[in-house]
């Protein structure tokens, strides 16, 4: 199991911790609900290291990130982050990233810790195809790169402090490479996985303790908490926010999930599966990926029926919870395409039961 360079500090605080997509992480320091709240009204951090980050460069570097993901990476200027996926070759997806247009000739792809390896193989096979060389034109920088999350509407205010350079008034999905809190060339971005504002910032493992003595210290005023990866699920939950295992996959297609905002089809731009899915586009598809909220008292889960009145099976769910915010009980999961209208009523087998729920629009939390 592998470590992050902060797991000093989270055992130190008494962070409960678990295995997760093979690293040793905080799943929650003082509760789920407390630090979800947290985050929705002050300011959080998560350590977010185990997440991937992988450098494409040279001159074919975008004609590469074109081919291999769906978005148009072609719109990107410097500073600017995209978020996009891999398609498999099968209309499925190998995961979902963030593209960050560092120049012309250099990109940065941050994955998921779980498909680090995934990601990376594909990644090297497909460059083949361009010319890229491992280790020169395609660089896995995920086992040297540490990364904390500091999110909530008090955030950017806080880590400001930090900065000379101007941060908290930056556009969302945008980033900046900046001295932050002594630390030379810090890439700080806006991107987001809470729906509550902040930034990430990423620094080499050796300058790790230094970033977190300094996050912490600025954000004492605002009453700044660790937060562990409990909450960021319900927190990105309560957004709509696919997570990748859960409500995409290799077998689910960006149209059936709902990702057809960053499914690209512009004459200029070739891709995987290009095809398939402007088919499914042009054509539509038998399941989607809807949200829906519980009417009766029910915590929806992964893998549970959902079925129809009659108690037929017409999909299944693929993320659920109690909704700290909200305080309702909220789920997504891929139904029919004739159920996936708002408002339409459905059906969660729980524990043998049918239990109502209905069709709703997403973000279930509109801040």
């Amino acid at each position: 199991m592998k470590h992050t360079a902060f797991t000093n500090f989270h055992e130190a605080l008494g962070a409960k911790m678990v295995e997760f997509a093979g690293y040793y992480m905080p799943i929650q320091y003082e509760g789920l609900i407390k630090e979800h709240l947290t985050v929705r009204s002050g300011v959080g951090v998560f350590d977010v290291s185990h997440m991937g980050e992988v450098w494409v460069k040279g001159p074919k570097a975008l004609p590469f990130i074109q081919w291999v993901t769906t978005n148009d990476a072609a719109v990107l200027y410097n500073g600017k982050v995209q978020y996009s996926c891999f398609p498999n070759g099968r209309g499925g997806i190998v995961d979902d990233l963030l593209v960050y247009r560092m120049n012309p000739e250099l990109f940065l792809l941050v994955i998921n810790a779980a498909n680090i390896d995934k990601d990376w193989n594909w990644l090297v096979t497909k460059g083949k195809e361009f010319g890229l060389k491992e280790g020169i034109d395609l660089i896995n920088d995920s086992e040297n790169t540490a990364q904390l999350a500091i999110q909530g509407p008090k955030a950017l205010t806080a880590m400001q402090k930090l900065s000379e350079e101007p941060i908290e008034n930056m556009e969302y999905y945008t980033f900046k490479t900046l001295t932050f809190a002594g630390i030379k060339d810090v890439l700080l971005s806006t991107t987001g996985y809470t729906g509550s504002g902040g930034c990430e910032i990423y620094v080499p493992n050796d300058k790790a303790a230094e970033l977190w003595n300094a996050v912490f210290k600025a954000g004492e005023e605002f009453g700044i908490k660790p937060i562990g990866l409990a909450a960021r699920d319900t927190l990105r939950l309560e957004m709509g926010f696919c997570l990748y295992g859960n409500d995409i996959n290799n077998t689910t297609s960006p149209i059936e999930a709902g990702l057809g905002w960053i499914t690209k089809f512009t004459d200029k731009k070739d891709f995987i599966d290009k095809a398939v899915l402007l088919k499914q586009k042009n054509e539509g598809v038998s399941k989607r990926l809807k949200g829906f909220e519980m009417i009766d008292r029910g915590i929806p889960r992964q893998h549970y029926e959902i079925c129809d009145a009659s108690g037929n099976i017409i999909g299944e769910v693929t993320s659920g919870t109690m909704a700290p915010s909200l305080n309702k009980n909220i789920g997504m999961g891929y139904v029919k395409e004739e159920f996936s209208k708002p408002d339409t009523e459905i059906y969660i087998r729980i524990r043998g039961k049918l239990l109502k729920a209905k069709i709703v629009k997403i973000p279930f939390y509109k801040g």
